[in-house]
């Protein structure tokens, strides 16, 4: 049997656990990286910045720990390629100023 990569999301058990949670499954397309590829690059960049930096002490420190990231660091502060490297705030007062201008 070829077994590939993601399986075990397609599982009656894992399928059950969604149902379970009321969590509604979205999946892309079959071998289609690009249907995904915003969401694997913020995981990938959140891995790499956040939990590959700290140790895990529980789920409530883990939630304050990605709040913190993702509103305080990710979305005002982080610079981000898709802005010409501008933090988030510093690319909306630039956005702001060319509106007003025009």
């Amino acid at each position: 049997m070829k077994r590939y990569r993601g399986t075990q999301y397609v599982s009656n058990s894992f399928k059950e656990l969604l149902k379970r949670n009321n969590i509604t499954q979205n999946m892309s397309r079959s071998k289609n990286c690009w249907d995904n590829a915003v969401a694997e690059s913020f995981f990938n960049t959140l891995k790499t910045e956040l939990f590959y930096q700290e140790s895990l002490k529980n789920k409530s420190k883990t939630n304050e720990m990605l709040f913190e990231y993702i509103e305080i660091f990710y979305n005002r502060k982080r610079r981000h390629s898709y802005t010409n490297y501008l933090s988030p705030s510093n690319f909306e007062e630039e956005m702001l100023q060319i509106e007003m201008a025009a």
